[in-house]
């Protein structure tokens, strides 16, 4: 495959490979499950179950389906046939021997199936759009708006796709039909307004009632509809840090979107060039560099880890990283240019957290950088080198 763009968790899932006999990776559509998988599992044998011969067969003779092969196997959107999995867990705990690899593009009923019926027999990864670190090389990183604009999913990263194409397609295809399709929406418009108000709100705290009011729809019915955005990999929800703070502090997460080209679309930002001078064009940075950090975590085969801080005084740091006991704090700025105001917040943290800080870093977009002071000043480009 000449035009692989390696990712930073094949090596996590390769380790894993040699103490689980089955490998799962869920994500959002289009992110490469399929891709990462057939190349790291190149001699298994693949099934896809978007293929309606193949999905039919794997439904109506499930044992004859998995037994086709005495080698590895790997199936393709395991989410359109999840009794598959109580079938995988006989044979696996029967002959130690059989490997299957499967992925899927829904959390929610994938790895519910997956944690019941192959508890302790999965490895379970998740595979969200490219980090920085796995494009740098393979695009411009020098053209911050264009970033942003475009995106990070493989296929327009491997310049398969361009970005104008790609999100009008992704939102009518998955968003639009298996989204939908899933809470039953009947009311297009009104979900197509809440997708929107959501892109509208990247980096703010979420209120399901004030957002409820503006759709016209009930806040437990937008509750229902978030948490069909997380588990379908389109929206993350950023957690507060609370350990170890004397403060009142604030409950509600932040909302970002998994990928800011997608939240470009949403926000009908129609070029690179419209960032320039859309409000929006720091909280879509800060949505970038969020989504870097969870990806990193992932890609080691983590979860959870990190969080924002706000208290009761307004007072706020962006990204906190929790590893090893300890926190990296850091701020984000699009801005090209310094400015000693961006030290303020975490010059004062450790009198807000309890909890040691080991690192401090500014993320902007300028090109000076400095890593011997108390605060690090690093470019986005870099940031791989602070997570």
């Amino acid at each position: 495959m000449t035009d692989y763009i390696h990712r930073k968790i094949e090596e996590t899932i390769l380790e894993a490979s040699k103490y689980f006999s089955v490998i799962a990776v869920s994500g959002p559509r289009q992110s490469g499950k399929s891709t990462l998988l057939t190349q790291l599992f190149p001699l298994y044998e693949k099934y896809s179950l978007k293929d309606l011969n193949i999905l039919d067969y794997a439904k109506n003779d499930p044992i004859a389906f998995l037994n086709q092969t005495d080698e590895g196997m790997f199936i393709d959107e395991i989410q359109r046939c999840p009794q598959l999995l109580d079938y995988i867990q006989g044979i696996v705990d029967n002959n130690s021997k059989r490997h299957f690899a499967l992925s899927g593009s829904s959390n929610f009923e994938v790895m519910k199936n997956l944690s019941e019926s192959l508890a302790g027999r999965a490895g379970v990864f998740e595979l969200l759009p490219m980090s920085i670190q796995e494009v740098t090389g393979k695009v411009d990183l020098d053209n911050l708006n264009q970033i942003l604009y475009n995106g990070l999913y493989p296929s327009i990263c491997a310049k398969k796709n361009i970005a104008k194409f790609f999100y009008p397609s992704y939102v009518r295809t998955y968003l639009e039909k298996d989204v939908r399709d899933l809470l039953q929406i009947k009311d297009q418009i009104r979900f197509t307004k809440f997708l929107k108000l959501c892109a509208a709100r990247i980096g703010s705290l979420f209120n399901a009632s004030e957002l409820g009011a503006e759709v016209g729809v009930s806040s437990k019915t937008i509750s229902h509809w978030l948490s069909v955005l997380q588990a379908s990999y389109l929206i993350t929800l950023l957690p507060p840090y609370y350990e170890n703070i004397p403060k009142r502090l604030v409950k509600s997460p932040k909302l970002y979107f998994n990928d800011p080209g997608l939240a470009c679309y949403l926000l009908d930002i129609e070029s690179p060039q419209q960032l320039d001078r859309d409000k929006m064009r720091g909280a879509i940075f800060e949505n970038m560099i969020v989504m870097e950090a969870i990806k990193h975590r992932y890609n080691m085969g983590l979860e959870g880890g990190v969080f924002f801080y706000r208290d009761s005084n307004q007072n706020e740091v962006d990204l906190l990283i929790k590893q090893e006991g300890e926190l990296t704090a850091i701020e984000v700025k699009s801005s090209m240019t310094y400015s000693s105001s961006f030290e303020k917040a975490l010059t004062q943290i450790e009198g807000w957290i309890k909890t040691p800080i080991s690192k401090k870093t500014i993320v902007y977009s300028g090109d000076f950088e400095n890593t011997s002071g108390n605060i690090n000043l690093i470019n986005y480009r870099h940031i791989s080198s602070i997570l």
